[in-house]
Protein backbone atom coordinates (compact mmCIF):
# COMPACT_ATOMS: atom_id res chain seq x y z
CA UNK A 1 0.00 0.00 0.00
CA UNK A 2 1.57 3.22 -0.98
CA UNK A 3 1.67 6.57 1.13
CA UNK A 4 1.48 9.71 0.19
CA UNK A 5 3.65 12.34 1.75
CA UNK A 6 2.21 15.99 1.44
CA UNK A 7 4.26 18.83 1.10
CA UNK A 8 3.19 21.46 3.37
CA UNK A 9 3.18 24.89 1.98
CA UNK A 10 4.66 27.90 3.87
CA UNK A 11 2.71 30.71 3.32
CA UNK A 12 3.92 33.87 4.61
CA UNK A 13 1.32 36.31 5.93
CA UNK A 14 1.42 40.14 4.99
CA UNK A 15 0.66 42.77 8.07
CA UNK A 16 -2.57 44.97 6.20
CA UNK A 17 -1.84 48.82 7.66
CA UNK A 18 -4.51 51.23 7.94
CA UNK A 19 -4.10 54.61 6.41
CA UNK A 20 -4.97 57.13 8.40
CA UNK A 21 -6.61 60.56 7.08
CA UNK A 22 -4.43 63.60 7.96
CA UNK A 23 -6.49 65.94 9.84
CA UNK A 24 -7.37 69.32 8.61
CA UNK A 25 -4.62 72.12 9.72
CA UNK A 26 -8.57 73.77 9.83
CA UNK A 27 -9.78 71.46 12.27
CA UNK A 28 -6.95 72.10 14.25
CA UNK A 29 -7.69 74.17 18.06
CA UNK A 30 -3.85 75.21 17.90
CA UNK A 31 -4.32 76.96 14.52
CA UNK A 32 -7.24 78.60 15.46
CA UNK A 33 -6.12 79.66 18.30
CA UNK A 34 -2.99 80.91 17.13
CA UNK A 35 -4.58 82.71 14.39
CA UNK A 36 -6.85 84.43 16.89
CA UNK A 37 -4.18 85.59 19.01
CA UNK A 38 -2.50 87.15 15.91
CA UNK A 39 -5.87 88.86 15.29
CA UNK A 40 -6.05 89.89 18.54
CA UNK A 41 -2.27 91.39 18.05
CA UNK A 42 -2.95 93.03 14.86
CA UNK A 43 -5.64 95.19 16.54
CA UNK A 44 -3.92 95.74 19.26
CA UNK A 45 -1.28 97.48 17.11
CA UNK A 46 -3.65 98.82 15.00
CA UNK A 47 -5.20 100.77 18.15
CA UNK A 48 -2.04 101.79 19.78
CA UNK A 49 -0.16 103.26 16.50
CA UNK A 50 -2.71 103.91 13.67
CA UNK A 51 -5.91 105.27 15.41
CA UNK A 52 -6.46 108.43 16.55
CA UNK A 53 -7.02 107.71 20.12
CA UNK A 54 -3.07 108.02 20.26
CA UNK A 55 -2.14 110.63 18.47
CA UNK A 56 -1.27 113.74 19.87
CA UNK A 57 -4.03 116.98 19.43
CA UNK A 58 -2.56 119.24 22.17
CA UNK A 59 0.71 120.22 23.06
CA UNK A 60 0.93 122.17 26.49
CA UNK A 61 3.71 124.71 27.17
CA UNK A 62 4.00 126.34 30.84
CA UNK A 63 6.69 128.27 32.93
CA UNK A 64 8.35 130.00 29.89
CA UNK A 65 8.43 133.92 30.03
CA UNK A 66 11.31 134.82 27.49
CA UNK A 67 11.07 131.51 24.79
CA UNK A 68 7.85 131.96 23.13
CA UNK A 69 5.62 129.11 23.03
CA UNK A 70 4.94 128.64 19.38
CA UNK A 71 8.78 128.07 18.80
CA UNK A 72 8.85 125.64 21.36
CA UNK A 73 5.86 123.97 20.30
CA UNK A 74 7.20 124.05 16.52
CA UNK A 75 9.77 121.69 17.74
CA UNK A 76 8.15 119.53 19.70
CA UNK A 77 5.70 119.19 17.00
CA UNK A 78 8.47 118.73 14.27
CA UNK A 79 9.54 115.95 16.27
CA UNK A 80 6.47 114.00 16.96
CA UNK A 81 5.42 113.70 13.07
CA UNK A 82 6.65 110.28 12.41
CA UNK A 83 6.40 108.46 8.90
CA UNK A 84 5.52 104.80 8.89
CA UNK A 85 5.30 103.31 5.35
CA UNK A 86 2.58 105.67 3.76
CA UNK A 87 0.84 107.19 6.89
CA UNK A 88 2.76 110.42 8.74
CA UNK A 89 1.37 109.80 12.68
CA UNK A 90 2.06 112.00 15.66
CA UNK A 91 1.33 109.05 17.99
CA UNK A 92 2.22 109.86 21.76
CA UNK A 93 3.62 106.03 22.18
CA UNK A 94 6.53 106.67 19.47
CA UNK A 95 7.49 109.90 20.88
CA UNK A 96 11.38 110.02 22.04
CA UNK A 97 10.82 112.54 24.88
CA UNK A 98 14.80 112.36 25.72
CA UNK A 99 15.84 113.51 22.38
CA UNK A 100 12.84 115.98 22.40
CA UNK A 101 13.98 117.60 25.80
CA UNK A 102 17.64 117.20 24.42
CA UNK A 103 16.72 119.44 20.90
CA UNK A 104 15.44 122.23 23.11
CA UNK A 105 17.92 122.99 25.42
CA UNK A 106 20.26 122.94 22.39
CA UNK A 107 18.13 125.35 20.71
CA UNK A 108 17.14 127.33 23.36
CA UNK A 109 20.40 128.51 25.86
CA UNK A 110 18.27 130.71 28.09
CA UNK A 111 16.35 127.25 29.13
CA UNK A 112 17.38 125.42 32.16
CA UNK A 113 15.53 122.33 32.43
CA UNK A 114 12.85 120.78 30.00
CA UNK A 115 10.67 118.19 31.41
CA UNK A 116 8.19 116.47 28.50
CA UNK A 117 5.53 114.40 29.65
CA UNK A 118 2.92 112.22 28.54
CA UNK A 119 -0.73 112.97 29.24
CA UNK A 120 -2.57 110.58 27.96
CA UNK A 121 -4.21 109.60 25.51
CA UNK A 122 -3.06 112.38 23.36
CA UNK A 123 -1.56 115.73 25.05
CA UNK A 124 2.22 116.93 25.60
CA UNK A 125 3.14 118.65 28.41
CA UNK A 126 6.42 120.78 28.51
CA UNK A 127 7.65 121.97 31.30
CA UNK A 128 9.88 125.08 31.00
CA UNK A 129 12.36 126.01 33.72
CA UNK A 130 14.22 129.20 32.46
CA UNK A 131 18.24 130.66 33.67
CA UNK A 132 17.88 133.43 35.85
CA UNK A 133 20.92 135.68 35.43
CA UNK A 134 22.99 136.35 38.44
CA UNK A 135 25.60 138.61 37.12
CA UNK A 136 27.32 140.18 33.61
CA UNK A 137 29.96 138.59 31.96
CA UNK A 138 31.59 140.59 30.42
CA UNK A 139 34.20 140.84 27.44
CA UNK A 140 35.69 143.82 26.28
CA UNK A 141 32.53 145.83 24.76
CA UNK A 142 30.01 142.82 24.72
CA UNK A 143 28.14 141.79 27.72
CA UNK A 144 26.83 138.53 28.32
CA UNK A 145 23.68 137.35 31.40
CA UNK A 146 25.52 134.41 33.53
CA UNK A 147 23.16 132.18 35.45
CA UNK A 148 24.21 130.62 38.98
CA UNK A 149 25.67 127.53 37.21
CA UNK A 150 28.28 129.68 35.79
CA UNK A 151 26.53 128.99 31.72
CA UNK A 152 26.53 131.89 29.54
CA UNK A 153 23.00 132.53 28.22
CA UNK A 154 22.04 135.85 26.34
CA UNK A 155 23.87 138.63 25.37
CA UNK A 156 22.68 141.68 26.14
CA UNK A 157 23.10 145.56 24.96
CA UNK A 158 23.82 147.07 28.33
CA UNK A 159 25.42 145.19 31.57
CA UNK A 160 22.46 147.01 33.91
CA UNK A 161 22.72 147.32 37.31
CA UNK A 162 24.63 143.73 38.01
CA UNK A 163 27.72 142.48 39.46
CA UNK A 164 29.95 142.24 36.69
CA UNK A 165 32.58 139.20 36.04
CA UNK A 166 35.54 139.25 34.19
CA UNK A 167 38.14 136.41 33.37
CA UNK A 168 41.98 136.82 32.92
CA UNK A 169 42.20 134.59 30.28
CA UNK A 170 38.76 134.20 28.40
CA UNK A 171 37.28 131.16 26.25
CA UNK A 172 35.69 130.81 23.06
CA UNK A 173 32.37 132.16 23.57
CA UNK A 174 29.35 129.84 23.21
CA UNK A 175 25.67 130.53 24.88
CA UNK A 176 24.51 127.79 26.85
CA UNK A 177 28.39 127.05 27.73
CA UNK A 178 29.55 127.10 31.21
CA UNK A 179 32.23 129.54 31.53
CA UNK A 180 32.65 130.19 35.17
CA UNK A 181 32.96 127.25 37.51
CA UNK A 182 29.71 126.77 39.34
CA UNK A 183 31.73 126.48 42.61
CA UNK A 184 33.61 129.59 41.84
CA UNK A 185 29.95 131.33 41.31
CA UNK A 186 28.74 130.07 44.25
CA UNK A 187 31.83 131.80 46.50
CA UNK A 188 31.58 135.04 44.16
CA UNK A 189 27.34 135.51 44.66
CA UNK A 190 28.69 134.48 48.61
CA UNK A 191 31.18 137.47 48.59
CA UNK A 192 28.76 140.06 46.77
CA UNK A 193 26.16 139.00 49.74
CA UNK A 194 28.52 139.69 52.45
CA UNK A 195 29.41 143.29 50.80
CA UNK A 196 25.92 143.90 50.43
CA UNK A 197 25.08 143.41 53.90
CA UNK A 198 28.36 145.70 54.75
CA UNK A 199 26.64 148.31 52.70
CA UNK A 200 29.24 148.01 50.31
CA UNK A 201 28.44 146.90 46.65
CA UNK A 202 30.50 145.20 44.18
CA UNK A 203 31.36 146.68 41.16
CA UNK A 204 32.92 144.62 39.47
CA UNK A 205 34.71 140.69 39.92
CA UNK A 206 38.16 139.80 38.20
CA UNK A 207 38.58 135.89 38.30
CA UNK A 208 42.71 135.87 38.23
CA UNK A 209 42.77 132.09 38.96
CA UNK A 210 41.60 129.53 40.89
CA UNK A 211 43.11 130.72 44.10
CA UNK A 212 42.20 134.85 43.75
CA UNK A 213 39.43 136.62 43.24
CA UNK A 214 39.91 140.50 42.85
CA UNK A 215 36.95 141.98 44.07
CA UNK A 216 35.81 145.81 42.86
CA UNK A 217 34.13 147.77 45.11
CA UNK A 218 31.86 150.51 44.68
CA UNK A 219 33.67 152.34 46.80
CA UNK A 220 36.63 152.30 44.67
CA UNK A 221 38.95 149.83 46.59
CA UNK A 222 39.61 146.26 46.37
CA UNK A 223 39.56 143.25 47.76
CA UNK A 224 41.73 139.95 47.18
CA UNK A 225 40.04 136.66 48.29
CA UNK A 226 41.07 132.91 47.43
CA UNK A 227 38.13 131.06 47.13
CA UNK A 228 39.92 127.85 47.52
CA UNK A 229 40.64 129.03 50.92
CA UNK A 230 38.38 129.25 54.36
CA UNK A 231 35.91 132.17 52.59
CA UNK A 232 34.00 132.27 55.58
CA UNK A 233 37.00 133.33 57.76
CA UNK A 234 37.92 135.46 55.02
CA UNK A 235 34.67 137.64 55.03
CA UNK A 236 34.90 136.93 58.51
CA UNK A 237 38.07 138.95 59.05
CA UNK A 238 37.17 141.63 56.34
CA UNK A 239 34.03 142.51 58.36
CA UNK A 240 36.42 143.28 61.86
CA UNK A 241 38.71 144.98 59.87
CA UNK A 242 36.22 147.42 58.35
CA UNK A 243 34.31 148.09 61.41
CA UNK A 244 37.01 148.17 64.22
CA UNK A 245 40.53 149.83 61.67
CA UNK A 246 39.52 150.93 58.53
CA UNK A 247 35.81 153.16 58.99
CA UNK A 248 34.20 154.68 55.83
CA UNK A 249 35.51 158.04 56.37
CA UNK A 250 39.10 156.19 56.04
CA UNK A 251 38.33 154.16 53.34
CA UNK A 252 38.72 156.38 50.13
CA UNK A 253 42.60 155.64 50.90
CA UNK A 254 42.52 152.49 50.13
CA UNK A 255 43.47 150.73 47.47
CA UNK A 256 43.08 147.17 48.33
CA UNK A 257 42.85 144.68 51.33
CA UNK A 258 44.49 141.29 50.37
CA UNK A 259 43.15 138.04 52.44
CA UNK A 260 43.87 135.50 50.87
CA UNK A 261 47.39 134.26 53.63
CA UNK A 262 46.78 133.88 57.63
CA UNK A 263 48.42 137.72 57.68
CA UNK A 264 45.90 140.59 56.35
CA UNK A 265 47.96 143.02 54.03
CA UNK A 266 46.64 146.37 53.40
CA UNK A 267 47.38 149.04 50.78
CA UNK A 268 48.92 151.64 51.96
CA UNK A 269 50.49 150.53 54.61
CA UNK A 270 48.93 153.14 56.63
CA UNK A 271 46.35 150.74 57.95
CA UNK A 272 48.73 148.24 59.29
CA UNK A 273 49.02 146.95 62.56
Amino acid sequence: MKRYRYKHKKYRYKKHYRVRRKKSIFRSRFFWLSFLFFIILGAAFYFLVFSSFFQVKEIKISGNIKVPVEDIRNIISDKVDKRIVFFNLKNILLADLKEIDKIILEKFPQIARVSLDRDFPDVLAAQIEERKPVAVFVRGENYFYIDKTGVIFEEVSEPFQMLKIKLTLVPDLELGKRIVDEKDITQILKINSKLNDLKIPLEELLIISERRLNAETSEGWQVYFNPKGDLDWQLAELDILLEERIPPDKRGNIEYIDLRFEKIYIYPETYRE
